[in-house]
């Protein structure tokens, strides 16, 4: 067996594929390959399905599988899988991060610093204590920012038809049923939802202006939830104080790009599952993924 890995993974994740098979790197030998390991850089189109015969796993090293071609890869027989748990913790810690960093005014206040001032009176700071955050999905990532909110003292609603209340309610949310509810209650807003056809421009105009005025929206998820123009208008208008991304439509996003616009973005390039704990479980998932792939026949 031969496993392909295309992009970068833990250094230490080759090694520990050895007991499966050979281990290989690049798309050099694609058309050898019988699993296609993937984080977020490759994308897996039906052509390059086509230059893989013997293809019959690709593992996306992260949650989101949009990069993929999953129609492509099941009329192939291909099996497509994540590894979802291994990067809620670092992705919730990120979203925190960033929910923390635009009331605090941090990045502000380092630059000003840099630049020899000394603005204590002109940057004044929000809590998060008492606040309400609406969490857009409740999955593994989200479930791990409530926790957190939490902790800060923070009322957390959420918004998912698929999760039921019972789940919501051991994790002390309030699920709301109604998106537009659910996003008129808060003084923060995080974006927790795959890319998908229900999801794309989710956050548009229309869902903006329920907000309460100068809201907080974070997305850690995908770029293709929000309308880039409209959240830009929201964030001119004062209806948003701050967009707070790590996600892009490209990586790096083109200059064009609407939200670069704006000086009140808080931007990190796609940091969220980059910590070194997360590589670990990332790569620790990737065995199991493959072990059980051997146990039910598919390698």
């Amino acid at each position: 067996m031969l496993i392909t890995i295309a992009d970068p993974f833990d250094p230490s994740l080759p090694q520990k594929l050895g007991e499966f098979g050979e281990v290989a790197t690049g798309l050099d030998r694609l058309e050898e390959t019988d699993v296609l390991l993937v984080r977020s850089k490759t994308k897996v189109t039906r052509e390059m399905l086509e230059r893989a015969p013997k293809l019959k796993l690709v593992i996306r090293g992260g949650v989101g599988i949009d990069t993929i071609d999953t129609k492509a890869a099941a009329e192939r027989k291909v099996q497509v899988k994540n590894t979802p748990k291994a990067s809620s913790i670092t992705v919730a810690e990120l979203a925190f991060a960033l929910m923390l960093a635009a009331p605090t005014r941090l990045i502000e206040a380092h630059i000003s610093m840099c630049q020899g001032k000394w603005e204590k009176n002109e940057l004044k700071r929000t809590e998060l204590f008492g606040k309400n955050l609406t969490l857009i999905g409740l999955g593994n990532i989200a479930s791990e920012v409530a926790k957190r909110a939490i902790a800060f003292g923070m009322k957390v609603y959420a918004y998912d038809p698929l999760v039921p209340a019972q789940r919501a309610e051991e994790l002390g949310v309030t699920l709301v049923a109604d998106l537009k509810e659910a996003l008129s209650k808060a003084d923060y807003v995080s974006i927790h939802v795959p890319l998908v056809e229900g999801t794309k421009n989710l956050i548009n105009k229309e869902t903006l202006s329920v907000m309460k005025k100068g809201a907080v929206l974070v997305n850690t998820a995908r770029a293709g939830v929000i309308v880039a123009e409209d959240v830009l208008e929201a964030l001119e208008s004062g209806q948003l104080s701050y967009y707070c991304a790590d996600v892009w439509p490209t990586d790096p996003p083109s200059p064009d790009y609407p939200i670069l616009k704006s000086s009140r973005v808080f931007m990190v390039p796609h940091l969220g599952a980059n910590s070194k704990e997360n590589l670990l479980r990332i790569g620790e998932e990737v065995c199991s993924i493959i072990r059980e792939a051997q146990k039910e026949g598919v390698l």
